[in-house]
């Protein structure tokens, strides 16, 4: 059986952290006097912590200095960080280590790829860390998706083509990241924002281990 390399995001696949970094976000721009609503949270998904500021801070009108960034960027990453420090396995979102099971019992390979720059903490703090092979995220890159650089180093620590890969996303950056690689794409969560996948599911419960097993399959020539 060829090696496939199944990649997945972190925020809002694996786990919900979303919540906790819009909680984080919302307080800089309270702060700020920025309104920073659910729906504007939204624009950051699989954007970085530098470049996710900068929304924010357009938002308000806002220029600022390096240095003050450099603050705001530390106290966000501080109240988030205190924010997950009692994150359990009870936070894994459903349906998700029926799937990272299924694709170890068919000695497949898992790698992460995140923006987050928490990602191995919290793996460990839900007890999977274990399940995956290689683990790149945004201490190791240096382009945020939608460049494909974290996805495409996973596979390359995996010995898989970029064909071989599957990306499991439910970002629109993450989701063009992962076509741009021509890696096959999976989105998670709404069809009509994440239309650019290739296959699209609500989310993890809705995905049967015989979808998993068709992707194991050698690619067709």
């Amino acid at each position: 059986m060829t090696k496939k390399a199944f990649i997945f995001d972190l925020d809002g696949v694996i786990v919900d952290t979303a919540k906790y970094h819009f909680l984080a976000w919302q307080k800089i721009a309270s702060d700020l006097g920025i309104e920073f609503t659910p729906e504007h949270n939204e624009e950051l998904k699989g954007v970085s912590r530098v470049r996710s500021l900068d929304i924010i801070l357009k938002l308000g009108n806002i220029e600022a200095s390096e240095e003050n960034k450099n603050k705001w960027l530390k106290q966000k990453n501080e109240d988030y960080l205190s924010y997950i420090e009692h994150m359990d396995e009870s936070e894994i979102l459903s349906g998700v280590l029926n799937i990272l099971e299924f694709i170890k019992e068919k000695k497949q390979l898992i790698a992460l790829g995140s923006a987050s720059k928490n990602a191995r903490p919290i793996l460990e703090k839900v007890k999977i860390l274990h399940l995956f092979d290689a683990i790149v995220d945004g201490n190791d890159v240096t382009n945020a998706k939608p460049d494909p650089e974290v996805f495409v180093r996973g596979a390359k620590l995996l010995n898989v083509s970029n064909e071989n890969s599957i990306v499991f996303e439910d970002a629109v950056a993450g989701i063009q990241a992962a076509n741009s690689a021509k890696m096959t794409s999976v989105g998670i969560g709404d069809e009509r924002i994440l239309h650019e996948a290739k296959y699209n599911f609500k989310d993890f419960t809705f995905m049967d281990t015989s979808f998993i097993e068709a992707l194991c399959l050698p690619n067709p020539s």
